[in-house]
């Protein structure tokens, strides 16, 4: 074993076979427990340690990585303490995320360790994030992803590469290739000679090198840092190992030839470095054998105060308090704050107050403003008070976006904060994350609302369960063209709210006024947590509304009182709310209740039981298709919570369970609009 180019002194040496022989030590004794039900789940790192720990100890305390659940090398590395890690792996509440999550499917933002999902591949693209918070703080730092050669056929990790190369960010990508992906062995996996090669593909540099020399990781790890700060670049190393478990320990190792076995454990990482360490004199088999026994007996130490951990307490108020970070100054987002960049770009000074005032309804005067340039304008305020917003989505720096609600944002904030961004949806959403994990705010635009399915995974399960998985809040905010009207087809009209609604963790507000659009936006951006900001294109230039200039926030989770009726209740948000004022205009002889909700998640149910009181006929109206559609849940709700004040039953007036139509005269048929006469017919007969 040789160390490269690196001179390391005794001491040196001694730490790195230390931080090498903890984990492995570690994963023995958990075998052990594992096959005494004492634990109940393992994925096993032996054989493949040093990858995880040279690399974890070439890099600074404070620079992020991204594992995998084959790293625990990075963990123990980041010194974080055995009897925590071993409640963690017990499912405890005094682990890292209070029993909620398994093995190693958590973070801690005091080792500055991001917990991965088990989709594996975005995991790349936060890394991404986080180097580009670096890069516009001037940080002299990197981030670090692992993943394995079978996460290298993901989506994620081609567009995390790309994102990276073309954004020159310093993040180091580390393929662990062990040969197999589960049972599948890398020759039905890809067909490059090495996947290495990928890199200059994406314009980027990469190297193969041995990942069962601990030395040789720390060292190429090291140069490569360097090399990302100098040239802020990223850069590619694929690590050569090989995994001596199964999988999981339950898929076991059948399906693996045996000569496999015995070719690398001749390789085996830590047998080497002590052969190393002893011909070269810095240990002898008696210290090494007594760190062993130092280390076991550590072991033992930690595991008896891990074994004393209290029973699981369930209590629902905290399961739920803890699906979302708390918004501290006022109600519906937290109070503004400022990371200063260290690039800076002339701002004017601001025409409004800075301090964020909250209004639930606007009825004084203001400027009439069409219901895009309130988008806008809420936008560029934010823009002016938090100074750590970032902008990011296709098209919109120079030419403003595909609906020009950032044109001439780049020429005052520039192209630091207004980020054109390739056709990376998923890479894009990750990098937001990451964003979030070094204290900045972002906003990303899906040019179309139907597009972002393909960064649906980012969504679902990174950003709307990280803070209730380890207390990691995602600063994001997604703005969402959406909706029919404009004979856009069935990719560029979809009203997918409803998808969304149905995963805690996000907030989904949808405005239908100028004035509810400015102020939810605000609200939304000042949120620490993601939230889904859905605009209808079909409103964009066709409503117009009274919106202060002042800077202030529409509290999301509050509903808005449209009109007050006694008839007929018509619940309803979006173009839907425009729909129901223009028929109740049409048929005076009906008294409606008219209310827009708003935000879709949370509902306000208090204002929806206020409308059933005051009516006993209720309909629920929305663009979106009839099944699946927000309104089965309302209506639901409303049965098993105010069935006492109905006089009828609660109907529905949706889309048609169909795609959309092009062609204007089906749209015009698919919507629910051309229903609405016939609904409220039936229920004034009852």
């Amino acid at each position: 074993m040789k160390s490269g180019n690196i001179n390391l002194n005794k001491d040196q040496l001694v730490h790195i076979y230390q931080n090498l022989l903890w984990p492995r030590l570690i994963e023995e004794k958990m075998l052990v427990l594992l096959r005494q039900g004492k634990i109940s789940k393992w994925f096993s790192g032996i054989g493949q340690e040093a990858i995880a720990v040279g690399a974890t100890l070439a890099l600074h305390d404070d620079e992020w990585i991204m594992p995998l659940h084959r790293n625990l090398g990075v963990f123990t590395s980041r010194n974080m303490p055995l009897h925590k890690l071993f409640r963690q792996w017990q499912g405890a509440q005094d682990g890292y995320s209070k029993g909620r999550e398994r093995s190693f499917h958590f973070g801690s933002k005091e080792h500055y360790i991001c917990g991965m999902i088990s989709h594996l591949g975005p995991q790349l693209a936060i890394a991404d994030g986080v180097a580009l918070a670096y890069k516009l703080k001037n940080d002299n730092k990197v981030s670090l992803a692992f993943t394995g050669e079978g996460g290298t056929s993901e989506g994620d990790f081609h567009e995390a590469l790309n994102v990276a190369a073309v954004w020159d960010l310093p993040v180091i990508f580390i393929i662990e290739n062990n040969g197999y992906g589960l049972s599948t062995p890398s020759g039905e996996q890809y067909r490059c000679a090495q996947l290495v090669d990928r890199a200059k593909g994406y314009g980027m540099e990469g190297v193969v090198i041995d990942g069962n020399n601990v030395l040789t990781v720390y060292d190429t790890v090291k140069g490569v840092r360097d090399y990302c700060i100098k040239n802020q670049k990223p850069y590619l190393i694929e690590c050569m190992t090989f995994r001596m478990r199964g999988h999981e320990e339950a898929s076991g190792t059948k399906y693996i030839p045996k000569e496999l076995f015995e070719e690398w454990s001749i390789k085996d990482p830590i047998k080497n470095f002590e052969t190393y360490l002893i011909g070269g004199r810095v240990l002898s088999a008696e210290d090494i054998e007594n760190i062993r026994e130092d280390q076991k007996k550590k072991i033992e130490e930690e595991l008896k105060i891990g074994f004393d951990s209290k029973p699981v307490v369930v209590n629902i108020e905290a399961e739920l308090k803890d699906v979302y970070a708390a918004c501290s100054g006022s109600p519906g987002g937290g109070e503004p704050y400022a990371h200063p960049l260290r690039v800076q770009h002339s701002n004017p000074s601001p025409t409004f107050s800075s301090k964020v005032s909250t209004v639930h309804n606007i009825s004084g005067p203001g400027r009439d403003l069409r219901f895009i340039d309130a988008i806008k304008e809420g936008l560029h305020q934010s823009m002016q008070v938090h100074p750590n917003l970032i902008l990011m989505g296709q098209d919109i720096a120079e030419y403003g976006g595909a609906f020009k609600i950032t044109e001439g944002f780049v020429d005052e904030f520039g192209k630091e904060r207004v980020r054109n961004t390739p056709l990376c949806e998923s890479a894009i959403l990750g990098a937001a994350l990451g964003l979030g994990l070094e204290g900045f705010k972002s906003m990303m635009e899906m040019q179309f609302a139907d597009f972002v399915t393909v960064g649906f995974n980012q969504i679902i399960n990174n950003l709307a369960k990280i803070h209730y998985r380890w207390g990691q809040h995602a600063d994001v905010v997604i703005r969402m063209p959406t909706g029919a009207g404009v004979g856009a087809g069935p990719f560029h009209s979809q009203s997918n709210e409803a998808w969304f609604v149905h995963t805690p963790g996000l907030k989904v507000v949808y405005p239908s006024t100028p004035a509810d659009a400015k102020g939810l936006l605000i609200a939304a951006l000042n949120d620490p947590n993601p939230v889904m900001y859905f605009e209808h294109k079909g409103l964009y230039r066709s409503v117009s509304g009274p919106v202060p200039e002042e800077y202030y926030e529409i509290e999301i989770g509050k509903a808005r009182q449209v009109q007050t009726g006694n008839e007929i209740s018509i619940i309803t948000y979006g173009a839907g709310v425009h729909w129901a004022e223009d028929y109740a205009a049409e048929h005076m002889d009906i008294s409606f209740d008219i209310v827009d909700l708003r935000t879709l998640l949370p509902l306000d149910y208090e204002a929806v039981a206020a409308s059933v009181k005051r009516t006993g006929k209720v309909l629920l109206l929305h663009e979106d298709t009839l099944v699946g559609g927000i309104g089965g849940e309302i209506a639901a709700w409303i049965v098993e919570n105010c069935f006492q004040y109905l006089d009828a039953p609660v109907m529905r007036c949706a889309s048609l369970d169909t795609p959309i139509p092009f062609s204007l005269e089906l749209e015009k048929n698919f919507l629910a609009r051309s229903r609405l006469d016939e609904i409220v017919g039936k229920l004034i007969g009852y």
